[in-house]
Formats: structure tokens, sequence, C-alpha cells
């Protein structure tokens, strides 16, 4: 099931305007999470919205936004007044300039969307918009308003659609000078830099996302299916560290060693990873995890299956194949 838009509205540049969906283009519903519950109970945990002062539950339409001025003094801004200053761009994402990508730094970065045609109609203008973009070589900049905040928004063309990148403000990033400025100004000998050069080049390769794993995330599923199974959960040994460098000429050609060892074994398991028939996408880590057996769940499956009975093995849960786009 595609999800639904963020927002929908007009594109305009200058006379130019179609109307057009706001689309997130990433995903964390994947994720594993986890609810809080009651340790003696096993029920969940349920937040009540009440006053801080009387302890009593304050239901919605009591609540209000208050900006606070003072220790116990706040300005309440009511949802029509919110309304009434209201920007233009609610509706309409205006394209106001058009600047080169790498012009754009990169800490000024949020998230990214995906901007299509909304309807039948409108995508000849679309087109003209989004095809004006590529052979310029730039990226657009306009603004949208999500929340009631207005964003500014870089749009540039991907495939037969745009992708929207959310933009922060200058306030919203911190100059890097009040941490850097205690870096110390060290001298490197070339040696040192000529035997660093030789573990990035073992190290270097092509940007692929599908071989990313999430190995917190795959620790996660499994402790959850050995915790279901009944299986025992042993703790895992402490990881060994490095320790601290006493040499650090000595410390880099120790480095060089071990990438030339681990590198042969590396490719074979990359190469392996690549010639396989690429699986089915999972839509959901929860696919991962194993099923609970009848509508009672964990209780009911134990009821049902005799205490004699043998245990099948369980199949081991494998990661799904990470597809090259974002979900």
């Amino acid at each position: 099931m595609a999800p639904r838009a963020n927002w929908k509205g007009f594109l305009r540049l200058s006379l130019v305007t179609c109307p057009v969906a706001l689309y997130p283009a990433t995903s964390d519903t994947e994720k594993v999470s986890f609810n809080q519950i009651n340790r003696k109970t096993g029920h969940r945990i349920k937040y009540l919205k009440v006053d801080a002062e009387t302890g009593d539950e304050v239901t919605s339409e009591d609540i209000v936004k208050g900006y606070k001025v003072d220790t116990d003094t706040y300005i309440e801004v009511t949802k029509d007044e919110l309304d009434d200053i209201a920007l233009d761009s609610t509706h309409t994402i205006e394209i106001d300039e058009f600047v080169p990508r790498t012009d754009i730094d990169s800490r000024y970065l949020i998230r990214p969307y995906y901007l299509v045609p909304d309807g039948k109609v409108g995508h000849d203008a679309f087109a003209v918009i989004r095809e004006t973009i590529r052979s310029m070589d730039k990226v657009a900049i306009g603004r949208v308003v999500l929340t009631n905040r207005e964003h500014i928004i870089a749009l540039e063309p991907l495939e037969s659609g745009l992708m929207g990148t959310l933009l922060r403000y200058p306030y919203e990033v911190r100059s890097e000078k009040e941490y850097f400025d205690d870096i110390q100004d060290v001298k490197l000998t070339k040696d040192m830099l000529d035997l660093a050069k030789h573990i990035v080049e073992k190290k270097s390769g092509a940007f692929e996302p599908e071989l990313f794993e999430d190995h917190y995330e795959t620790a996660l599923i499994d402790l959850i299916n050995k915790k279901r199974s009944g299986m025992p959960i042993t703790a895992k040994a402490a990881p060994k560290t490095g320790g601290n460098v006493i040499n650090l000429m000595d410390a880099l050609k120790k480095s060089l060693a071990s990438e030339k060892e681990a590198a042969p074994v590396a490719r074979v398991a990359k190469e392996a990873v690549k010639g396989k028939k690429p699986k089915k996408r999972v839509e959901g880590q929860r696919e991962m995890l194993l099923p609970i057996a009848g509508k009672g769940g964990k209780d009911a499956a134990a009821k049902a299956a005799p205490k004699d009975a043998p245990k099948k093995a369980e199949k081991p849960v494998r990661a799904p194949a990470r597809a090259k786009k974002a979900s």
C-alpha cells in the first residue's frame, strides 16, 4: 500500500503551474519498535495529559498552544490566530531561484521527498518544469509549508519525477569554529600519509547501499526470535578495543597488513552477494520475525502442542535484500 501524501498543492514556475503531491522518500516503519509495558501485569503503559499544577487530566479541546515568556507566564495562541497568518506557500511551492547543486552545504539537508503530479491533469506542465531544471543542471529552490511551518525545499529531477529535499535555515546550523578551534595543528610525515592512503585504497569501492546491513536491527530480531522460541539468552563477551596507540607509524603498518589479509575474503563475499538472484523486496522487518501460532498467540501455541512432542527446527531468519531506493 502506497504511503499517504504529506502535502498536496501546486508547483509554480512563474506562470507555469501544475497540481502536485509530496510523498516521504524514506521510512522508519520497517525498524523494530518497542512499547513500554508494566513488568508486573504485562499491560501497555498509557500516558495521560495532566495539568502540571493540579494533576487533573485535561481533555483535548481544553489544550491550546502557549509560548513561555517567564517561569509561570505563557502567551496563549489559538488555532484561528495561526490560520490568520498562514502563508501563500501553504498551498503552493513557488520556485524562487536556481542554484548549482554543489553550492548546497550538506549540513543544510534535512530529509528527502518525492514530488509527483497529482491527478491526471498537469503532467505536461510538470514535465516542462522537470526538464527545464534537468537541462540547466541546477537545483530549484522553493518554499513549502508542512505542519504549519514554512520550509525551504530544493527540487531536482529524479527519473520521471522530482526529488525535494527540505533545507535548514541558517539559524539552525551551528558554526564549526566553536568545535574546531581547539584541534591541534600537527605535522604529518609523507610516510604516514602514504601508508594511510594505501589503507584507503584497500577499502575503496562503489557506493552500493543494497550491501549495507543494519547489524543492530538484525541482532534485535535475533533476540526477539530466541525469546519467542524459549531459547536461552547468553550475554556476549565485551569486544576487544584497540587500546592506546603507542606508535602511530606502527599502527598504520599493522592496519595495512590486516587490510591486505582481509581484502580477498571481503571481495569474495561481495561478489557472492552480487551473484545472487535478487530477492523479492520485504515490506517490513516484522516479516523476519517468527510467526505467532493461532489467535491466542504464544499461550495458544503452547497449549496446542503436546508437551512430549519433538520441537521442529526453526528455519534461520535471514535479513531481507536491501532495495536501492529508499522506501
